[in-house]
């Protein structure tokens, strides 16, 4: 029953995915993004046919293998705007590293405030980058990887439905910062949400991921030491 099961979670994924594309066209709001809509349809449909999420996993694995060549793939578009690229790197990066400081300062200031332990301080401080970096980062520093996961995932959601109306309020138009709002907010989900606007501002988004896992790296340990 392996492989039957195997194919109806990938199925039920890539179907949940697209429809939500076709809705979100038609009607864009926050809770017609793909990426939400998509999420809460897959778990509707697990809890309803009684499939457990141990089951489910081996389609979600086949599905995330392939996110390793998507996202190498991004490289195309970002060599063939790389003029572009080169004319807005440093406002690009400066933006980036003050954008995630606020973030890590936010997070001490709420830790703080509360009174929350380490390990809560550890999962609100790495909420922007993708997981394999937060997990592995907060399990060197002895935190607990699933309370990461979790605020990664929320902050994911929350970035794709929050950001394009956001930017759009603002008059963000251009594509580059676009991308560099989804890529340093919402990391891979935000990367997903930018695809859909132009392969380029995708691209934008899978380097500004990239970048920022990078820069939290450096910053992390400094400003836990402060706790």
């Amino acid at each position: 029953m392996t492989a039957p099961i195997t194919i109806y979670s990938i199925l039920i994924t890539i179907l949940a995915y697209y429809i939500g594309r076709k809705i979100y066209a038609k009607h864009p709001s926050p809770f017609t993004t793909p990426v939400f809509f998509s999420t809460v349809t897959i778990i509707l449909v697990l809890l309803i046919s009684g499939l457990d999420f141990k089951d489910y996993s081996p389609g979600k694995d086949i599905i995330t293998y392939f996110l390793g060549p998507a996202t190498v793939a991004l490289a195309v578009p970002l060599y063939k705007n790389r003029k572009i690229i080169v004319k807005y790197a440093m406002p690009a990066i400066s933006g980036m590293i003050f954008g995630l400081l606020v973030t890590l300062i936010i997070a001490f200031a709420i830790a703080k405030a509360f009174s929350l332990p380490p390990f809560i301080f550890q999962g609100l401080a790495v909420k922007s980058i993708t997981v394999p970096i937060a997990v592995e980062i907060t399990e060197l520093y002895g935190g607990n990887s699933n309370i990461s996961a979790a605020f990664v995932i929320l902050t994911g959601v929350l970035g794709t439905m929050i950001a394009p109306k956001m930017m759009d309020k603002l008059n963000i138009t251009m594509p580059f910062a676009r991308g560099i709002a989804y890529g340093t907010i919402a990391h891979g989900l935000g990367t997903a949400q930018a695809a859909q606007e132009s392969e380029f501002t995708g691209a934008v988004a899978g380097a500004a991921m990239a970048i920022a896992g990078i820069l939290i790296s450096c910053f992390f340990p400094f400003i836990s030491k402060f706790l």
